[in-house]
């Protein structure tokens, strides 16, 4: 070992002789305490390095673990959006007002009478979209139920399925009754 690390930074002048003996015998001495006594030295730089990397990779793993988990959210948000755009019923002539609950509040879209009898019935949907709402067949619907059940907003067929224990299942509602 004529051109150890030790010798180098003498050269370099990064080290005096006195650092670079005390050095060489403070590892000397380390040496010859593991041998004699066979205790193994603890090296606490080494210890807390490999503790640092150990922390390291398990927040890189939790970093990647969420990095996926936004990229899955995207990927059904994307879905979401296509299936609605591209089977959304057009709303433009709608005189009929209506009325659906989304959360707790009440909302008002208005469609023409025979969108508003399908709804009724529960061959059609309401999902929310962007800011607004749209109009979709309730099959559609249940491809958007699958993916992220928060976008479904009113679908009769599915709190008709709901209600099995509804008390008020015997009574018949009138045909003309709008709300």
């Amino acid at each position: 070992m004529a051109n150890s690390f030790g010798d180098q930074f003498l050269k370099a002048g990064l080290v005096s002789k006195t650092q670079l003996n005390k050095a060489n015998k403070s590892k000397h001495k380390q040496q010859k305490q593991k041998n004699k006594q066979k205790i193994e030295v603890v090296d606490e730089a080494a210890v807390a390095a490999r503790q640092a990397a150990a922390e390291k990779v398990a927040r890189d793993r939790e970093l990647n673990r969420q990095k996926k988990e936004e990229d899955e959210r995207k990927a059904v948000r994307a879905q979401v959006r296509q299936l609605v755009e591209l089977n959304r019923l057009p709303r433009d002539d709608g005189e009929t007002g209506y009325n659906f609950q989304d959360g707790k509040a009440i909302k008002k879209i208005f469609v023409s009478e025979e969108v508003h009898e399908r709804l009724g019935r529960g061959l059609l949907a309401i999902v929310r979209f962007d800011d607004g709402y749209e109009v979709i067949p309730s099959v559609v619907a249940e491809k958007i139920k699958l993916r992220d059940e928060s976008c479904i907003v009113s679908n009769a067929v599915t709190q008709l399925e709901s209600g099995e224990d509804d008390p008020y299942a015997d009574y018949q509602v009138p045909d003309d009754l709008m709300w």
